[in-house]
């Protein structure tokens, strides 16, 4: 397929862009800590630009210092010394063909007190002491999102920290927001016009730097959303208001940077047209569609040359980055609100993982460029790959979320994010595209199609390694065989479907229906024997664990054995013990989910829980946190609170997801064939896709 659309040139204000394919802005701290550009950012740009997309919107970039941070490793435009770091940034985009933007911002009331409090400090300390960044790193590593909106940590920083700065006095915390409930000193008028300056200032500062443009980052409940939202500007001064006023500021900016920067210079807008409230129950609150609508025609009757359209907000963030369930394509109907009318060009993202879907989106008109982001974590050569009609070849996004997770995991010591699937993702400093080809065709037998023996397969294949995969079953996946089994995780397929069409394009023998008894293996003569045979769910030594109305998720989400109008108790609620429990659900039964911890899912994603117990919560369903196992007896189980009391429940049957044990006995039956033997993935330990993947990923890069 050609993709005709796609990779149709078109213009943004007097800029052509070679095809539609735009990279949008990602969080994804690959700067300095003071948001420099740097070796890193040079790469993690380049390589995107490299890999064929047409213009490129770089990370929310800081427009002051004082109150603008939000993320330490975020890029910075405050003040004339990120210019030329960051002009090797856009010349390297320049070279491989590609535009780029900076996307300009403030967090507002979207931040952690933390920042405005120490962010001048640790700026001193650093000129003072060279080793400081790396003190800091180790000690905020401590501190993630999760832990900075425990109630304690709020209250303490409320007492002894600076506020965030915000239009209003309105402090996120509605929803799922990280942010919730911190104090907030609203911006004086001359503040708002000292700010407006900042955002100016730093738009020439791009220009300068080699930008072909900026993006005023107007969405996702950041400060510029703030301002446009009725419900966070409840200001009474020519800012907030009426619907004039509160888009005062986006007209102020926009003539102020094209009269800085020049007409031609192109603005682009990140603009939330619906903030979603109704989806957390305040369908009152907060911008909708035809607000939304509304603000994108005043945008451009003020001089913006094109809208880039998003949702949410931090109290609704999974209508930002979309959990796994969301289907492909879900904002269309978004985008055409806003094309049909505007004349300037749209940008829309809204879960466009392949080629043939964006070409699609492209032919019905309801947008004029394809907006991706975490694709291009998972694959970064998405366009060159489409464009070369190699579209199979492409590493898909599984909207797992992983990204999203390290990126709160890391908001405060400035490690950059992970991709599960794909480890070089801002990394690219640290591993070449390809590993060093020197393995001579020398003999690998990897045991278990899961993602680690898949992804080491594909490595060292690519290596010139001569590489026979084994695996007992007949087709690969693993645990992600099941994974992909409850409602809407379909996606989770695409992780082994990719890497196992990677590693035979690579050259590696996949041989399904084997198991790697010790001969078998032995017989190859291998160079090194590489065990990758995963994990399996367990029975605890709990009193009763063994009764025949026990079970463990295992045969639940294999389609084995099923229930229907039954009491089903379901032990632990990780987000497999809630999946499987969604599938009880489907099938007509009544779920109680019994979890020790004081919440369910604890440790789990927050977005990604709350895609499932939304669904569940309309369901019959009873939530019992809190509860520890005792004892199993007569379809009767023991439950002790943390105050020693007992209560029981009854159940006609017991689903058990209290985690795997690591398949350790393939490595002991092989012990001893081969003098180089490595256990990875889950039989190594169990883990998470990301931990399987990088853990072979390493391996198979240092094996030599």
């Amino acid at each position: 397929m050609a993709y005709k659309k796609l990779f149709s040139p078109m213009k943004i204000r007097n800029i052509e862009i070679k095809n539609r394919v735009v990279m949008t802005a990602m969080g994804v701290d690959v700067s300095d800590h003071d948001g420099t550009a740097n070796e890193k950012t040079v790469a993690y740009y380049r390589e995107r630009a490299k890999g064929g997309v047409g213009l490129i919107i770089t990370e929310y970039t800081r427009v002051n210092e004082k109150d603008g941070v939000v993320a330490s490793g975020q890029l910075s435009m405050s003040s004339d010394k990120y210019i030329k770091p960051f002009q090797k940034v856009a010349a390297a985009v320049h070279r491989e063909g590609a535009k780029i933007f900076v996307q300009l911002h403030h967090p507002g009331r979207q931040n952690v007190v933390l920042f405005p409090t120490f962010w001048s400090i640790n700026e001193k300390l650093a000129k003072i002491f060279p080793f400081y960044w790396k003190v800091f790193s180790s000690i905020a590593g401590k501190a993630d999102a999760e832990s900075l909106s425990d109630p304690k940590m709020i209250q303490m920083m409320n007492k002894y920290m600076k506020p965030l700065r915000a239009p209003s006095d309105v402090p996120a915390g509605l929803g799922l927001s990280v942010f919730g409930n911190q104090k907030i000193k609203p911006f004086t008028t001359e503040e708002i016009h000292n700010l407006i300056g900042q955002f100016i200032k730093a738009a020439k500062r791009a220009q300068q730097s080699g930008a072909d443009g900026v993006e005023l980052h107007a969405g996702h409940g950041y400060l510029l959303n703030q301002f446009l939202s009725p419900y966070t500007n409840i200001r009474s001064d020519e800012y907030g208001g009426s619907f004039e006023n509160r888009l005062r500021i986006m007209k102020e900016l926009i003539e102020g940077i094209h009269r800085e920067c020049s007409a031609d210079f192109p603005i682009s807008v990140r603009l939330t047209v619906d903030e979603f409230y109704e989806k957390i129950d305040y369908p009152e609150q907060g911008l909708h569609l035809n607000d939304g609508v509304e603000i994108a025609k005043s945008l451009e009757a003020y001089g913006a040359d094109a809208i880039n359209v998003t949702t949410g907000n931090s109290d609704t963030q999974f209508m930002i980055t979309e959990p796994i369930s969301f289907q492909p394509g879900w904002r269309k109907y978004l985008s055409k609100a806003v094309k049909d009318a505007v004349h300037i060009p749209v940008i829309s993202v809204g879960v466009i993982r392949t080629p043939e879907q964006a070409e699609q989106l492209l032919l019905e008109g309801d947008q004029d460029f394809i907006g991706l982001a975490r694709p291009l974590l998972a694959d970064p050569d998405w366009a060159v790959k489409a464009k070369n009609g190699d579209s199979r070849n492409i590493q898909r996004c599984i909207g797992c979320l992983y990204c999203m997770e390290s990126y709160e995991r890391n908001i405060i010591n400035g490690l950059p994010v992970n991709c599960a699937v794909n480890p070089r993702s801002c990394q690219e400093t640290k591993y070449t595209k390809i590993g060093e080809k020197n393995g001579d065709g020398r003999q690998i037998v990897i045991v278990g199609a899961g993602p680690a023996g898949l992804t080491a397969a594909r490595e060292l294949a690519a290596r010139k390694f001569k590489v026979t995969l084994l695996e007992k079953e007949a087709a690969p996946g693993g645990q992600l065989q099941l994974a992909k089994m409850p409602p809407y995780k379909e996606k989770m397929s695409w992780c082994f479907e990719d890497l196992e069409y990677q590693a035979k394009r690579n050259g590696a023998e996949i041989l399904y229906n084997r198991i790697a008894t010790k001969e078998l293996v032995a017989s190859y003569h291998p160079y090194a024997v590489i065990v990758a045979a995963g994990a399996v769910a367990f029975k605890p030594g709990i009193p009763g664990a063994k009764e025949d109305y026990v079970t463990t998720v295992t045969p639940i989400l294999r389609g084995d054995l099923k229930f229907e109008n039954k009491s089903i108790a379901v032990v632990a609620s990780g987000m497999t013990g809630i999946e499987t429990a969604e599938i009880l659900v489907e099938q007509g039964n009544k779920v109680t989910i019994i979890e020790m911890a004081d919440k369910i899912a604890p440790g789990a994603f927050n977005i990604s829980v709350w895609d499932v117990m939304n669904r569940l919560k309309k369901g019959d369903v009873t939530f019992m946190p809190g509860r520890k196992l005792e004892s199993i007896a007569n379809h009767k189980l023991t439950l002790v609170q943390k105050n020693s009391v007992r209560e029981i429940v009854y159940a006609d049957a017991v689903v058990l997801s209290l985690g795997v044990r690591s398949n350790k006995e393939v490595a002991a039956e092989l012990h001893g064939c081969c003098d180089k033997m490595y256990v990875i993935g889950d039989a190594y330990k169990s883990g998470r896709i990301k931990d399987a993947v990088h853990q072979a990923y390493e391996l198979s890069r240092e094996l030599s």
